[in-house]
């Protein structure tokens, strides 16, 4: 698949910045989903030679039956320091490399990370959304910013996660008994739709089956 739009990499956190503040104008938290939704796909990443290596996987899975139908993976020199908050300038050179080379193109990504639940609304699923022009879905396995009420433990509660008296994401329960999961809009889905499609891509375990699937892959040798 090709990529939508390209920026140039920061150097600094200060450009970092720049680029979310320039980007997040662009990201929309409504629905805009090409339906019926026929592939959806994970991404994540692993790190290679004391992380030096970004290692990025991509899985595109069919839908709603959750089968691997195309896998990629892409290595290249990590070229931005870990820094939360700013993730997505370390992960996604290597994920569009990723994505580059898979030929069935996903109608939902869900990141291992971030969407709008973040400091300048802008994690790493808005940022690869906004690349792509793919509806994207922060599905994050701790949280960045925000608070909540009481987490029932049924799968499928869920409760806002507020910050600043607004509401960005939802904590949401995948599974009884494990810890839940933070999830936010990326781009061109609205949360209670990026809701939905988690719990539809997360039959069994803790995380969606893209994820799990993206992560094996990642982290393997």
């Amino acid at each position: 698949m090709s990529v939508y739009q390209h920026h140039n990499w920061p150097a600094t956190v200060g450009e970092a910045i720049t680029i979310q503040q320039n980007l997040q104008t662009q990201v929309i938290t409504t629905d805009q989903l090409q339906e019926p939704i026929q592939y959806v796909a994970g991404v994540d990443m692993g790190f290679l030679e004391n992380g030096t290596i970004s290692r990025a996987a991509v899985a595109v899975l069919s839908f709603p039956d959750l089968q691997v139908v195309e896998t990629s993976l892409a290595h290249r020199p990590t070229s931005f320091p870990y820094i939360p908050g700013f993730l997505s300038f370390r992960e996604i050179p290597a994920v569009l490399d990723a994505l580059e080379k898979i030929k069935t193109i996903p109608d939902i990504i869900l990141c291992d990370g971030q969407g709008i639940a973040h400091p300048r609304r802008f994690g790493i699923a808005c940022h690869l959304g906004v690349i792509v022009n793919i509806p994207t879905i922060g599905v994050a396995k701790s949280r960045l910013i925000g608070n909540h009420e009481q987490l029932p433990d049924p799968k499928g509660s869920w409760q806002p996660l507020i910050h600043q008296g607004e509401t960005i994401g939802a904590i949401l329960r995948t599974r009884p008994g494990v810890k839940p999961l933070y999830v936010s809009s990326g781009h061109r889905i609205s949360l209670p739709t990026a809701i939905d499609y988690v719990l539809r891509c997360t039959p069994k375990y803790r995380l969606p089956e893209t994820t799990r699937i993206a992560d094996k892959l990642a982290s393997s040798r």
